[in-house]
């Protein structure tokens, strides 16, 4: 059974940092590029950024870039999201995802507000 779980949201202050875990299981995730996007209150997707299936090739949306980094450990079937200098636009469910969105998980809400 494929899973993809997200954790690690929550409230925080504008410049603020928060790190976002997406554990897999139920498929190969080392053979996978992955990808986070977001979606704020009353919007649609955004990409966020991806992560080639070895972690050595990494993009971002203009959005983030600067801010926000993203890994991979293949040995723990997991995907990191570090997110600095948080933004109150940052607001969003942040969901992960294969490259294509073949399976994605259900979210993690990131609030930020003083």
């Amino acid at each position: 059974q494929v899973q993809l779980v997200e954790s690690g949201g929550g409230l925080v202050q504008p410049g603020g940092s928060l790190r976002l875990s997406c554990a897999i299981s139920g498929f190969t995730f080392s053979t996978y590029s992955m990808t986070w996007v977001r979606q704020a209150p009353g919007k649609g997707l955004e990409w966020v950024s991806a992560i080639n299936s070895g972690g050595d090739t990494t993009s971002y949306a203009d959005s983030v870039k600067g801010r926000f980094t993203i890994s991979r450990d293949n040995a723990k079937n997991t995907l990191y999201l570090q997110m600095n200098s948080l933004k109150p636009e940052d607001t969003a469910v942040y969901y992960c995802g294969t490259w294509g969105m073949t399976y994605w998980g259900k979210g993690t809400l990131v609030t930020v507000s003083s």
